[in-house]
């Protein structure tokens, strides 16, 4: 009797300790969460081909629907940033956007790296020239993303670490831009489309690995766009919009809510 007695104690005092553990927890994830957000980084972050712009961003074109605007609606951390910029290179992060980060910094998000390497020119070069022509563009591309991004990419990452030393970092990628092997796209030939996914895959990897060397989440939206690519049928990105050139390549705002904000949300 006294033994039954003795284990139906330990058991409730078992469980009143892991109650108050998973309260605890619960309380300081919940506290995590309310804390400070920047947003940083270029069009895919502020938004661009989202619409819904702040007219205060001016050409930053900082949009109500970009991923990081949508997070921190649903969220409601107790103080947000939005710094992004379209057309930002890694310098212009350095530069430009850091200034909001500090100590009390817990979440950092950021995608930079296709302005550097020439993204809009590599479109150009292979919406109006010849395959031979897209694939050289496309090569001088990666080779930069070899000898040169990485050490831009170190030098963000190193200033982000720097100024929100206890902040969860998560980097965002690119998506491929073209469902291949569908009879849907006009106009770009497969050996073009081909090339620009593989060239976004070697950019997403580049920016993978320098992320994880420096102990940041790597958020990649690949899996998210799949289905939604170009000549799809439901894409998720614009493809050339003669009436905003700059909108061109960008996602939409379905591709920013179903695209970008799971993945932030997931690694947040």
């Amino acid at each position: 009797m006294r033994r039954n007695r003795l284990a139906a104690y330990l058991t409730s005092l078992f469980l009143a300790v892991g109650m108050a553990l998973t309260g605890a927890a619960a309380a300081h994830a919940s506290s995590a969460a309310v804390t400070g957000y920047v947003a940083l980084g270029d069009s895919y972050s502020s938004g661009v081909g989202a619409g819904s712009y702040i007219s205060s961003s001016g050409s930053c074109n900082r949009s109500t629907k970009a991923y990081p605007y949508l997070w921190q609606a649903a969220k409601a951390p107790a103080s947000f940033s939005f710094m992004a910029c379209s057309g930002a290179i890694t310098t212009d992060v350095i530069n430009n956007q850091l200034g909001a980060l500090n100590s009390s910094t817990s979440l950092v998000s950021i995608s930079v790296g296709g302005n550097d390497a020439g993204f809009s020119d590599v479109m150009t070069s292979c919406v109006l020239d010849s395959d031979s022509t897209c694939l050289s563009r496309i090569a001088t591309a990666r080779a930069f993303i070899d000898s040169t991004l990485p050490g831009r990419l170190d030098a963000v990452y190193s200033a982000i670490r720097s100024k929100a030393p206890s902040a969860r970092v998560v980097v965002l990628g690119y998506p491929r831009f073209y469902k291949l092997g569908t009879t849907l796209c006009l106009g770009l030939s497969e050996t073009k489309r081909s090339a620009i996914n593989g060239a976004a895959d070697y950019m997403d990897a580049a920016i993978a690995k320098r992320a994880a060397d420096h102990g940041f989440t790597f958020g990649d939206v690949r899996t998210t766009f799949t289905g939604h690519e170009l000549c799809s049928g439901d894409a998720w990105l614009h493809s050339v919009n003669l009436l905003n050139i700059t909108e061109s390549y960008h996602p939409t705002a379905a591709g920013q809510s179903g695209g970008y904000l799971p993945v932030l949300t997931n690694a947040a």
